[in-house]
């Protein structure tokens, strides 16, 4: 029999490693720094240098594992994930501009730069859903919240549940991954309505892009 008592997923722990988190961040800034520069902003080398300058800050600031609710910190970190959102979603829109306008000839180019969009797609939303639950990494380390913004299976099986288990990066990163190919939930469960639009916006920007850049490179290659 399970002891639930020991093993609740909303108990307070000692928090997760910034490391995941931090290599994740780096992968996208060189995901935009790649950028062929008609997909993105004029100023992209810049924006990557604000990127890892915000980055830099959270590492001086957290260097270990997040086991407190800082708000500097969380602000920042919301700083940096919205810089690189907005950065993204103007390299897609101008994708996306290309495609309609017929303006990208080269299949090569189309399908490395749409991959790049779309992965770094998946990433920064499994920021957004990492550092949205439940208020946070710090503040699920707290324990604070004990209401979830995604039901993963662990909370409604704990049979099913290692001891001392929580969620981590990794789980937010494949929520994103199965919302983005499914373009719909697969086993985790968004509660909240943040976390529904979230998603919904996901899986949309994730279908048009992918079946725009499908559908113009199978052109091109004819």
């Amino acid at each position: 029999m399970v002891n639930t008592t020991e093993t609740h997923w909303h108990k307070p722990h000692e928090g997760e490693h910034r490391l995941s988190v931090s290599l994740s961040v780096v992968l996208i800034i060189a995901l935009q720094f790649l950028l062929p520069k008609d997909l993105s902003l004029g100023i992209q080398r810049y924006i990557c240098a604000l990127e890892a300058l915000l980055l830099i800050f959270l590492i001086v600031l957290s260097p270990n594992r997040i086991g407190k609710h800082h708000p500097p910190t969380r602000n920042l970190s919301i700083a940096l994930t919205s810089v690189m959102t907005i950065s993204n979603i103007s390299s897609a829109i101008k994708l996306i501009d290309g495609l309609v306008q017929g303006t990208i000839a080269d299949a090569n180019k189309l399908l490395l730069s749409g991959g790049s969009i779309w992965l770094a797609n998946i990433v920064i939303f499994s920021l957004w859903f990492w550092e949205l639950d439940r208020g946070g990494p710090g503040a699920r380390a707290e324990g604070r919240k004990p209401v979830p913004d995604f039901l993963f299976p662990q909370m409604s099986s704990p049979e099913y549940r290692e001891k001392g288990w929580h969620p981590k990066f990794f789980d937010y990163l494949y929520i994103s991954v199965t919302n983005a190919s499914a373009f719909s939930p697969t086993d985790t469960a968004p509660l909240s309505r943040w976390a529904k639009i979230l998603m919904m916006v996901q899986s949309l920007t994730s279908l048009v892009t992918v079946g725009l850049v499908i559908a113009r490179a199978v052109n091109i290659l004819k």
